[in-house]
């Protein structure tokens, strides 16, 4: 996953549809019908967000008849994960110096 696709994934995750949608497929693959049947917005938005979080990487579809099922992406989720786990190690870092320069001062 590179950068842009990474940061489009981010921007993805930014819409609380979105992220039911993940979090219900990260139960396993699911159609369109059963994730709008558990979800608070109409067929043609869940198919919207579906078709965002495809272009993002997040989520792969495939046709099975004439349903199509959609499956997360492991590897762009592992991706996402890395960063967020980066992110939150600087975080801990940062405040860890900040927390020991005023004992350092003294």
């Amino acid at each position: 996953m590179d950068a842009y696709q990474a940061a489009s994934g981010w921007s993805a995750l930014g819409d609380p549809t979105r992220r039911s949608i993940i979090a219900q497929l990260s139960e396993g693959p699911r159609a369109v019908g059963e994730l709008a049947a558990v979800l608070p917005v109409s067929r043609p938005a869940v198919s919207q967000a579906l078709k965002v979080l495809k272009s993002a990487g997040l989520v792969s579809e495939q046709a099975a008849g004439t349903r199509h099922v959609y499956r997360l992406n492991p590897a762009a989720v592992a991706a996402l994960r890395d960063q967020l786990d980066t992110f939150w190690s600087r975080a801990l870092n940062a405040y860890g110096e900040a927390v020991e320069e005023p004992r350092r001062r003294s």
